[in-house]
């Protein structure tokens, strides 16, 4: 495994899979479970990926006949009834000719049918499950690496808008943690600014395992539990400050708890880019920001990028290095008095590169297409988490928040595993 790398609309971590090893390179995501991949250089089918075209990693697809120890997973695998398990869990392999007795034991060794995983915003991939061995590689020293064998993951033929595969960071059987044994005890990562996109000589720290929660200095918020998504990581939001005055105290009760039928929360999600809140309060967040912001507005901007707020924002070198400006920081308030305060940069992403004197700079916030009703009321998404140490501590069930320079943090820290 490799440290995290940042590109267009996320961070990808690299992983070795089979023998000899392959090195795949997939997008973290902490708001799912299932780790897969591309496979096969010519069958591999992705549609509606018109957006994504640039996006074709080298050494993307995997070839599960080029490895010695790759296998199809079965129907007596814990894995297969859980990618499963949006439908009885039982009836894909009865088609496959599992008894019932097989079933109800585990035992049943014919390969385990063929499945579809669906993703929040509309992504769908299509696959085998396959195990194969992975490996790992300890502190960034000398320790030699280690091989998980029979990992399970997907081995994906076709795709709807997904391109390059997903590494699965959730609390389910089928994620990363789960299946390196520490799920009791977590992980942390440290994500650089995306002004380092595409950048190969720096890399986001990503600790997994006892250091990641040893070496917890932050404040850290209670998860809150959803029986509708019960593998995803919720927090309570309950106040957001604008600026170093302006205080929105009015949250909406189901950014701070999830109702029985599990709607509510804010889900914190690594795979979805920019931060998503409740349409009416969404809209109150714009309207304080208007109220505070003097720079004139980019009309032009906000129709062709679809951002409600962007603005001309003068910069008089023409260049983005130690540039400043008067934009307000944006402070999350979560449950138990935790709260961080996010940087401009965090908040405004500069469009395009400066000229004439001026940087076109819009609010990376959206507002949750169905209002925020069902489902998760709110997401925390990967922008807003730049220059932040996040750790979720899953033995307490607490995540944790410190901002932090993580350019710097990379520099000694690395990629972690312990």
């Amino acid at each position: 495994m490799e440290p995290l790398r940042e590109v267009r609309d996320g961070y990808l971590v690299s992983l070795s899979i089979g023998t000899p090893p392959q090195v795949m390179q997939a997008y973290m995501d902490t708001g799912s479970d299932l780790t897969w991949f591309p496979c096969g250089n010519l069958s591999f089918d992705c549609i509606d990926c018109d957006d994504f075209k640039n996006y074709k990693i080298a050494n993307s697809d995997f070839s599960p006949y080029h490895s010695s120890t790759s296998l199809r997973d079965t129907c007596g695998s814990h894995f297969c009834l859980d990618v499963h398990s949006s439908d009885n869990n039982l009836d894909t392999c009865t088609i496959a000719g599992c008894s019932l007795a097989t079933l109800l034991k585990g035992t049943c060794m014919r390969p385990c049918p063929s499945f579809a995983y669906t993703y929040g915003e509309g992504g769908v991939v299509v696959g085998a499950l396959t195990r194969d061995t992975l490996r790992v590689h300890g502190r960034i020293t000398s320790d030699s690496p280690k091989d998980v064998p029979r990992f399970c993951f997907g081995c994906v033929g076709s795709t709807y808008r997904e391109p390059i595969g997903i590494v699965g960071f959730g609390r389910g059987v089928l994620s990363l943690p789960s299946q390196l044994g520490f799920i009791q005890k977590g992980f942390s990562h440290c994500f650089l600014p995306f002004k380092y996109a595409n950048n190969p000589n720096i890399s986001s720290p990503l600790i997994i395992g006892d250091l990641a929660i040893s070496n917890n200095n932050t404040q850290s918020t209670p998860m809150l539990k959803s029986p509708m998504y019960p593998n995803f990581y919720y927090i309570g939001l309950e106040a957001i400050t604008i600026g170093n005055s302006t205080k929105i105290t009015n949250i909406p009760l189901n950014l701070r708890e999830i109702d029985s039928q599990g709607n509510g929360g804010l889900l914190i999600d690594s795979g979805t880019t920019y931060t998503h809140l409740p349409g009416p309060f969404y809209s109150q967040l714009v309207t304080i920001l208007q109220s505070l912001i003097n720079y004139p507005r980019s009309p032009d901007v906000e129709s062709k990028s679809g951002f409600n707020l962007c603005y001309n924002v003068p910069c008089p070198t023409n260049s983005l290095v130690n540039h400043t400006d008067l934009l307000p920081p944006v402070t999350f308030h979560f449950l138990e008095n935790v709260s961080l305060v996010l940087s401009p940069e965090s908040n405004f992403y500069a469009m395009s590169a400066p000229s004439n004197s001026t940087v076109v700079k819009c609010l990376l916030y959206q507002s949750m297409e169905d209002g925020g009703g069902y489902g998760p009321a709110g997401i925390f998404g990967s922008f807003q988490q730049q220059n932040v140490e996040v750790v979720y501590d899953l033995g307490k069930e607490r995540i944790g928040f410190q901002s932090m320079d993580c350019a710097s943090a990379s520099a000694t820290q690395g990629f972690i595993y312990n």
